[in-house]
């Protein structure tokens, strides 16, 4: 869970002990432990609001797994940004320039 093994928190119990005394160290650890159920209590909060936050199909009805890139990037007809108007965008441009070049 912590990373700490028995030997390790053996070793820790030992050295608060010495530092704090056989009358603070039970006030100590109740408080540390008070503090560390606090903090996880905390992040499960913060997690459970940011996946509630981040639901896209409940917030706004579609499931961003349902979408592939070449699906979200291919033209489409009502596009006028797309590269098949693009081509008819460019021709009616060559023709407004070649008329005002060509005087005779």
């Amino acid at each position: 869970m912590s990373g700490i093994g028995g030997s390790e928190f053996i070793l820790i119990c030992l050295i608060g002990l010495l530092i704090l005394g056989p009358e603070r160290l039970p006030r100590v650890a109740r408080q540390v432990g008070a503090w560390v159920g606090k903090a996880r209590q905390l992040t499960r909060s913060l997690q459970r609001q940011l996946e509630e936050e981040l639901d896209t199909k409940k917030n706004f009805g579609f499931d961003p797994k349902d979408f592939s890139a070449e699906k979200l990037l291919a033209p489409r007809e009502d596009d006028t940004f797309s590269p098949l108007h693009k081509e008819e965008d460019e021709d009616d441009e060559d023709d407004e320039d070649e008329a005002p070049t060509k005087r005779e």
